[in-house]
């Protein structure tokens, strides 16, 4: 079993079909591809997938040989990339990702200490939403990211930075907006905008909320990102919930209120794969106390 056989068979699962996946994905010819996939199917010693008319299905076995074929390639590509960083050790580089937004409260401290202690350092800065940078580190693509605590990446290592609230966002001009604070009962009967795969975490946290209130809140329509949950909540007049995080970048067509009672909580970590070797990482989490410390009370007094 060679690698390039792990990308054939990725790359046919997530297109669901084999003359998808061989003329956009590949560009190989068809035929040459079904025979790779026999091939592999004959060095695993189980049926992967069942041809039809209508394209590709996974079989049991296909699944969750995807999971691993998925992480193998990407332990692959890690170790690639360490050892490109091995090779060129004259300058010290240093990849930093941020969960969208939460930038404005972190980058400037991070690079105070990456700065201070190597100021000639390549630094590179990424924005994006949290399953994308738990695989960029997975990839070896990053080397430290500020991100939810991803579930299912048994090697990337998290540690807490903060623990913040969701609040209620909603159109300045809604009803609920004269309150103080909103109860999750009055959500249910508004509506209410929920997350989509792209925060998992946030959709999970929301969903065992709702569950434990003992309310049922189906969502009229799911939010991407941040500027998507606010256009949709002026437009639609919809709420929704979002970490406290959000408030720092609401529109004068949106305000927020707390949650009556103990709000539904949600942890930003710095997560980095347990791999990585950088004494600049190495360096960068020693000091990672401090830098909580200083953000944490430049928050505080900006209450």
């Amino acid at each position: 079993m060679e690698l390039r056989h792990l990308k054939f068979f990725i790359a046919v699962a997530e297109e669901g079909s084999l003359t998808t996946a061989a003329e956009k994905r590949l560009h190989t010819a068809q035929p040459s591809l079904s025979r790779q996939m026999r091939d592999l199917e004959y060095e695993v010693g189980a049926q992967l997938m069942i041809r039809s008319a209508k394209g590709i299905e996974l079989t049991p076995a296909g699944r969750a040989f995807l999971d691993h074929a998925r992480l193998a390639l990407a332990q692959v590509e890690a170790a690639a990339a360490a050892a490109r960083r091995a090779a060129e050790p004259a300058k010290a580089s240093f990849a930093l990702g941020f969960l969208t937004g939460q930038e404005m409260d972190w980058l400037s401290e991070a690079m105070h200490i990456l700065r201070d202690e190597l100021p000639n350092i390549d630094v590179t800065v990424s924005s994006q939403y949290s399953p994308l940078l738990a695989d960029a580190l997975m990839r070896g693509k990053l080397d430290l990211a500020f991100l939810r605590p991803e579930p299912n990446m048994p090697d990337l290592v998290y540690k807490v930075v903060t623990t913040e609230p969701l609040i209620v966002a909603l159109p300045s001009d809604h009803k609920l907006a004269a309150r103080k604070a909103i109860a999750v009962e009055d959500i249910a009967k508004e509506t209410f905008l929920g997350m989509s795969k792209t925060a998992p975490v946030l959709q999970a946290v929301i969903a065992d909320y709702f569950k434990h209130a003992g309310v049922e809140v189906e969502a009229a329509h799911e939010i991407d990102n941040l500027g998507m949950a606010m256009s949709l909540v002026a437009s639609t007049r919809g709420i929704t919930l979002l970490p406290a995080y959000a408030q720092n970048f609401l529109p004068w067509s949106v305000t927020a209120r707390p949650l009556a009672g103990t709000p539904p909580t949600i942890d930003l970590v710095i997560g980095y794969h347990k791999a990585n070797r950088s004494p600049v990482l190495k360096l960068f989490l020693s000091h990672s106390d401090d830098l909580v410390a200083r953000v944490s009370k430049k928050l505080r007094g900006a209450k």
